[in-house]
């Protein structure tokens, strides 16, 4: 199981790892001594009418039940500390492994299951690590223990213990065999719930437009009503453990009273013996029922488990270097006025397990201090194109040049220091503006903020309110319109100062007034910072220096917004779309104004 894997994780709390089970033991040990004491009380302390030492014997049973507290007490606080230690280190790592993935692995693993492992099934390895430090040894030792002490009170009745404990074994075990599956397919059911629910959550506004609250509630509830059957079963499976063990135990106590009431007649057993076989296979029969409840929490600790370390199995698909190359730095300051910004060679690109590539043959130069307008249909390969310069995934075939170097012999926090981008869907993070701000550059004073701010046109967001830069943005920035958390993640990406700059359709939802404006205000910066403009409309990009023209992966065309006019019909279309020919000439005044 590859389970075991994981247990690297607790090698800071080994103390506490033996610590925990070391004192169930002690508690153990001392509870197996509490059926002879009572054999001694009926035997002798009874039987004679001995009060001192009915006394005596019922103060060290107080003492035994007393001290077996302390070291229970001590070893669930060893094992929750180890438990607990050893899941935030578990958490933490798998945290910090997801931050690695690359953006294929995690589409190809998927973000509702990311979310059930870092929650759920985490949660279900602790109380399994919990359960197992305070019961793996305690158990069945009590077990085996009770068996070898019924051997020296009688050796004829302990034989029945021979007899009912491989029994229960065979029970117990054969029930976990059959329930550690089953486990497995209800986490992965509860994967689908939790999916099926973030997507209603997230798309609850487009649920509601196209009146589907009824199909959604109908998927939910296909998906519950899997969820329900799974965990039916398995439930089902686990609840023989309880009853089958109870018959077997008492069928064993049946006759061990049987057994016992011959030799008292007999003359071989004393009644307090008896009594304290009872006991121990009363012992028995509450041991094998926490042994149960152990090999249930473990099962799905396993479970769990399994898919946690499926999860960091999952290799982060990128191969990234550590250091530049050392002639690279050497020559960078000599390069930098000679090479282009940006160059694709031949570039071809898919995802991994779609059926055919989302771009091939795309080759093209972007020069310093130009600034390169995409555009194209939708599905026409527009982010996937852009989302190759920061290497946010690796080229199929070709090659993408930053600098004149390839971007796969950068180091990726080098790489993408160069570049700023601005994704299609606006994303801010629970806090303040000025934190969302810091993300583009932690060393920003409250002046490059500000530039920043006012280069996006979010001025207004920012100082119409009276907190100004520290204005709460709530999760996801839902206190914000579409169009001011655009303006805001430009002034981010703006902030870091980049080389190359991307705006991926995240104009979308700004006028055209305000949208003219932005442009104007980032052509204007000093420098000769790259920019890159992914637009569905063509007024936001035809006073590009080089206009890109993607038809289904392919580039269709390049050129400047007239070139194209003339020779693309595809951008022409879409240009006399946008455009009636009454609001041509007023819109060629407002790109040359």
């Amino acid at each position: 199981m590859v389970m075991w894997k994981l247990l690297k994780y607790m090698k800071n709390y080994k103390k506490e790892a033996f610590l925990a089970p070391a004192f169930k033991l002690l508690e153990a040990l001392l509870e197996l001594f509490v059926p002879l004491v009572m054999a001694a009380i009926i035997d002798v302390g009874i039987k004679n009418s001995d009060i001192g030492y009915i006394v005596n014997m019922c103060l060290l049973m107080a003492g035994l039940g007393l001290t077996g507290l302390i070291c229970s007490v001590t070893a669930q606080y060893f094992s929750a500390k180890a438990a607990v230690g050893f899941t935030a280190k578990l958490r933490h790592e798998l945290f910090a492994h997801i931050q690695s993935l690359s953006f294929s692995s995690m589409d190809q693993v998927g973000t509702s299951t990311l979310i059930t492992r870092m929650t759920s099934d985490m949660n279900q390895v602790q109380s399994g690590v919990n359960l197992f430090l305070r019961l793996f040894l305690r158990s069945p030792f009590i077990v085996f223990g009770a068996m070898i002490m019924a051997f020296t009170v009688d050796v004829k009745a302990a034989f029945i213990f021979v007899v009912v404990i491989p029994v229960l074994c065979v029970i117990v075990f054969g029930i976990i065999l059959a329930t550690i599956p089953v486990y497995k397919k209800v986490q992965e059911r509860l994967d689908r719930v939790v999916r099926v629910t973030r997507e209603n959550l997230q798309g609850v506004r487009v649920i509601r437009a196209f009146c589907r609250e009824k199909e959604e509630c109908r998927i939910f509830g296909d998906s519950n009503a899997a969820l329900v059957r799974i965990q039916l079963l398995s439930g089902k499976i686990s609840g023989l453990l309880n009853p089958m063990t109870y018959v077997a135990i008492n069928v064993a106590l049946i006759v061990l009273l049987y057994v016992g009431a011959n030799r008292v007649d007999g003359g071989f057993l004393l009644q307090g013996s008896v009594v304290a076989l009872v006991n121990y296979m009363s012992q028995i029969l509450t041991e094998l029922v926490k042994l149960a409840n152990l090999i249930i929490t473990v099962t799905k600790a396993i479970a769990c488990g399994n898919r946690i370390e499926a999860v960091m199995e999952v290799q982060p698909g990128m191969e990234e270097k550590v250091h530049l190359d050392a002639q690279y730095e050497i020559d960078a300051g000599k390069l930098m006025s000679e090479v282009p910004a940006v160059v694709f060679e031949d570039v071809r690109f898919g995802y991994q397990e779609a059926g055919a590539d989302v771009l091939s043959g795309i080759s093209f130069t972007a020069e310093r201090g130009e600034t390169i307008g995409i555009i194209g249909g939708t599905g026409s390969g527009k982010t996937s194109l852009v989302s190759l310069i920061p290497r946010f995934y690796d080229v199929s075939g070709g090659c993408v040049k930053v600098n004149g170097m390839d971007v796969r012999d950068y180091p990726l926090a080098e790489l993408r220091r160069k570049v700023g981008i601005v994704m299609q869907k606006a994303v801010l993070f629970q806090g303040t503006i000025r934190e969302n701000l810091l993300w583009g550059n932690e060393a920003a004073s409250d002046g490059d903020l500000r530039e920043a701010i006012r280069t996006a046109q979010a001025e207004d967001v920012v100082f119409g309110a009276k907190e100004g830069l520290d204005a709460y943005a709530g999760q996801e920035g839902r206190n914000f319109s579409g169009g001011q958390r655009q303006r805001l993640s430009i002034a981010r990406a703006l902030v870091r100062r980049p080389e190359i700059l991307i705006l991926d359709d995240s104009a979308s939802a700004l006028d055209f007034a305000t949208d003219a404006r932005l442009r104007k205000a980032i052509a204007g910066l000093p420098g000769d910072m790259t920019v890159f403009i992914v637009s569905q409309r063509t007024s936001s990009i035809q006073h590009a220096d080089k206009i890109l023209v993607l038809d289904d992966g392919v580039l269709a065309g390049v050129g400047t917004h007239e070139e194209l006019l003339e020779t693309c019909s595809i951008y022409r279309e879409i240009y006399e779309f946008q455009f009636p020919e009454e609001k041509r000439k007023a819109a060629g005044r407002e790109v040359r104004s």
